[in-house]
This record gives C-alpha cells, sequence and structure tokens, in this order.
C-alpha cells in the first residue's frame, strides 16, 4: 500500500518531522539533521508508520530467525567498562574461563538443530593467541556443520596484539580454525567523549570502524549495533549511525543493525539510570531502519528489548528477531528480565501474533525453512504464556 503521502506530510509538520515522509516515500536517502529529528519528535507512531512501510519494502511479510546458541566462553576483562554487568577478574565471585573442551561439550549437548554459535567473552591479556585459535576448532570439532560467530572487533583487537601478527594472517588463522563471521558488540557508541567518561580502556571509535572495514574488505560478514541509554546525547546517536552508514557504503560488510538498549542494573556507576523506555526502544529500531539505508537488516534482539517490544517491532522497521539462544549471560547479568532461551513455537507465536510470517534463515541470511506456505497454529496449548 501506497504511503498517504499528504496527509502524513500534514502531520509531520506538526511534529518535527517535515520533509520526512516525502523522503521516504521517493526512497531518498535521510540527512543528519532528519536523524536528530526523529530522535527529538515524540511522533513514534509517525516514525514507525515509515520504517515499517520501508521494512515492507526489502522483504515482505516475513520476519526472520535462527536457531542459535550462545556461549560466552570467560568473563575475565580488564577494560573495566562502567557500563557493564558481566565482567570480573579472576578470583572474584563468580568469574571464569572455559577450556576448549567445555566449549566443546557445551556445543556437542547443544540443540542438534543450531546452526549457528555465537561466542563473545571479555578481553584478558594472559590468555594466549593460540587459546581463541583452540576454542574455533574445538567448536568445530563438536559441531563441523555450526556457523560459528565469534569475536567482536575488542576481542579481534585483542586477538590481533596476542598473534603480533598483520591483521590479514590473522583473520586467514582464525578463518581456517573455523572463524566464519563475526558479530558487531564493542562498538557501544562512538563518541569520545562517553568513551573517556565510561570505557576509556576500551579502543577508540577510530580503531572500531579501521578493523571493521579491514575484516570486510577480507569478506567476513558482520553485523553492527549501537548500545544507547547511558549518558550519550542524541547528537553523539546520530553521529554514530551516520558512520556506520559511510562504512557501509564503502564495505557492504554489515548484515544487519542491531540497537542495543543498555540495562543499568547491577553496573558499577549507571545503575541509578533508567532503562529506555518500550517507547524509546521502538523509537530507535524505527530509526534505525529509516536511516541506515544501506543495511539489509534490522533486528529487534527480544534478550534486551523484551518480548512483547520485539514483537511490536516487527511492525516499526525490524525484520528478524535473532533466535532461540541459550545459555546468554552479558545482558542477563545485567538486568535482563527476558528468558534466557525460546523454543521455535515460542519464536513462531510472536511472529505470527505481528501479523508477520516466520522464516528460519542461518548466520548470513539463506533461508533454512520457509514457513510462509505452511499452516501454523498461533497459540501452542501446551507451552505456558510467554513473560514479556
Amino acid at each position: 500500500m501506497e504511503l498517504p503521502l499528504e496527509a502524513l506530510e500534514n502531520r509531520a509538520q506538526t511534529t518535527g518531522l517535515a520533509g520526512i515522509p516525502t523522503k521516504v516515500a521517493n526512497g531518498h536517502r535521510l540527512s543528519t539533521g532528519d536523524a536528530l529529528a526523529m530522535y527529538r519528535s515524540d511522533d513514534v507512531a509517525l516514525l514507525g508508520l515509515l520504517a515499517n512501510h520501508m521494512r515492507k519494502a526489502m522483504h515482505g511479510d516475513v520476519a526472520y530467525y535462527n536457531v542459535n546458541i550462545h556461549v560466552n566462553y570467560t568473563n575475565w576483562c580488564n577494560q573495566f567498562c562502567g557500563f557493564c554487568a558481566f565482567q570480573r577478574r579472576p578470583g572474584d565471585d563468580g568469574a571464569y574461563c572455559m577450556t576448549p573442551e567445555q566449549v566443546h561439550d557445551v556445543l556437542a549437548s547443544a540443540n542438534p538443530e543450531a546452526t549457528e554459535v555465537h561466542m563473545v567473552a571479555g578481553v584478558w591479556p594472559a590468555l594466549k593467541y593460540s587459546y581463541f585459535l583452540e576454542i574455533l576448532r574445538a567448536a568445530k570439532t563438536a559441531r563441523p556443520d555450526i556457523h560459528v560467530k565469534a569475536f567482536t572487533m575488542v576481542e579481534i583487537d585483542e586477538i590481533v596484539r596476542l598473534a603480533k601478527k598483520p591483521l590479514a594472517e590473522v583473520l586467514d588463522e582464525l578463518r581456517e580454525a573455523g572463524l566464519d563471521s563475526m558479530p558487531g558488540g564493542g562498538a557501544e557508541v562512538f563518541s569520545e567523549r562517553v568513551r573517556q567518561q565510561l570505557y576509556p580502556r576500551k579502543m577508540s571509535a577510530e580503531r572500531w570502524l579501521e578493523l571493521a572495514r579491514g575484516i570486510h574488505k577480507y569478506g567476513f560478514k558482520t553485523n553492527c549495533t549501537m548500545l544507547y541509554g547511558m549518558t550519550e546525547t542524541l547528537e553523539e546517536r546520530v553521529d554514530h549511525l551516520t558512520r556506520l552508514r559511510a562504512l557501509q557504503d564503502d564495505t557492504q560488510g554489515f548484515q544487519t543493525y542491531i540497537p542495543l538498549a543498555f540495562h543499568p542494573a547491577n553496573t558499577p556507576k549507571l545503575s541509578h539510570l533508567p532503562m529506555p523506555s518500550p517507547l524509546e526502544r521502538l523509537r530507535s529500531i524505527a530509526i534505525g531502519r529509516l536511516y541506515l539505508d544501506n543495511v539489509p537488516h534490522v533486528k529487534a534482539y527480544w534478550i534486551m528489548t523484551g518480548l512483547a517490544v520485539a514483537q511490536a517491532a516487527l511492525s516499526m522497521g525490524a525484520d528478524d528477531l535473532d533466535g532461540t539462544v541459550s545459555q546468554e549471560k552479558v545482558y542477563h547479568d545485567a538486568g535482563a528480565q527476558t528468558p534466557e532461551i525460546l523454543r521455535r513455537q515460542d519464536i513462531h507465536r510472536l511472529i505470527l501474533e505481528s501479523g508477520h510470517v516466520p522464516v528460519e534463515r542461518n548466520t548470513l541470511y539463506q533461508v533454512v525453512r520457509d514457513f510462509r506456505h505452511q499452516e501454523l497454529p498461533i497459540k501452542d496449548a501446551s507451552s505456558s504464556a510467554l513473560p514479556v
């Protein structure tokens, strides 16, 4: 259905979004000024309508998910980020570092239908370069068929430092050991002001983007993220998205944008902050879809958004719910109240109730199972109600 452009522009004139409906309808790129206006406007419903128009043009009524496993192989970390509730030092209560054998055993006993393992963790300089090769090999030995999506740019930066080799040589060796693609975490928000305030030991925005560019040019796909709801300004959010969009123009290496709502509970410096509201979480999804016009997918990561918001986000720009997940620790340590795993039928229910059709994908968005032409019950009488 075409957008009722005149009516939408009349509405946009009164809500600080003038000109944006016309640009979206005509496929024109939004400016940084438009992005800032979208963050400032109270008309989240209009943003959702515009983002849904763009989402449907790109993906129709499909909502993607995958069957995946999370392995957070260590919480040892020396970055001491002020927003992180996951980090520990060796000897702290709850500190752990999985051996390659433990990684193998977790995957060997995990859901046999899983097509992806997502492996991210803290950064600890005493770990040897060989350790990272060994945990990749362990994952592939346990599950030769599984796609290993591992290591944020922060972890890759540390791995390159430990290897004392050029990036290209390290990527060759990681690929040979089993690395297939990389997630998009560790970027947080690119503001140098916020970095100095909350995570001064972590790599700069320039280094993150430099590594991502090199990794994309070397043939690896990654995701991209923004952690919002800390102390960043709206202008700093727009700058972050603009840098991601510019890099994507150059490399086309980002598959999915994932806005990450900050969970303040249990964090060292920011536990006093409120979590971004459901409306703000939906706004971030919609702006991501509208502004990052060159990134194919936008994910409503249900672990962080909550199930109800993730379901609503499918009609406000998101086309992906992530997956079944299992054993995720990073955001649950920060206070996430979402379940630690969903079954396939739970995901189908969320998608069908939103008016979309579930399509199971692999990490590279190749279709594993297409349910568009199958009868699927919206409700599973054997399942209990899903938490929100």
